[in-house]
């Protein structure tokens, strides 16, 4: 499972990202807010790379934003071949996104808590980071699915419905190798 989890996450993460980037530019279009040179800088103080005082290089910044996706994208290609899938999943992923988004800002001092930040900028980040996080989610359950339920969708379907009081799965049951489903005719 980890295997085509780290593979798919990988591809999920990239898909979230370029869409991301591309909703990015089309909303600096609109609202002329110019490029954020932050990924770039938090690249620079966490590698001991110089820094220009002005604008970063263009693919250090492209690094940071592709490298930090696909990474963060394997946890929930991870996510989805446990059976954690659909928007539910994808909304608890966006909150990691933005969580290490701050957590690596604030902590080499390139970032302010977003509680600082004004408005304006807050909800546009907020936006950007759930399009990358509902992207990644619909990319790495897809490509799970093709693997059928994870185990806890097998334990959800014990019970349907919300119910208390279901045990665990039978530790052979919660870790069968799954075979893929035959193509529908």
């Amino acid at each position: 499972m980890l295997k085509r989890a780290v593979w798919q996450g990988l591809v999920a993460g990239l898909a979230g990202a370029a869409v991301m980037t591309a909703a990015e530019k089309v909303e600096q279009r609109v609202t002329g807010r110019p490029d954020s040179h932050v990924p770039a800088r938090v690249l620079a103080r966490l590698t001991g790379l110089p820094e220009s005082p002005r604008r970063q290089p263009r693919w250090r910044n492209l690094t940071m934003h592709y490298g930090q996706g696909a990474l963060l994208g394997v946890l929930r290609g991870v996510m989805a071949q446990a059976g954690m899938r659909g928007a539910w999943a994808s909304g608890m992923f966006t909150v990691v996104r933005l969580t290490n988004d701050q957590i690596l800002e604030n902590a080499t001092g390139v970032g302010a808590p977003p509680q600082t930040w004004p408005r304006p900028e807050l909800v546009i980040d907020l936006l950007h980071k759930s399009v990358y996080g509902f992207v990644t989610g619909a990319v790495a359950d897809a490509l799970a699915a093709q693997d059928g339920p994870g185990p806890g969708q097998r334990h959800a379907a014990l019970r349907p419905g919300r119910r208390t009081g279901v045990g665990p799965l039978p530790r052979a049951a919660a870790h069968a190798v799954r075979a893929k489903p035959s193509p529908r005719r």
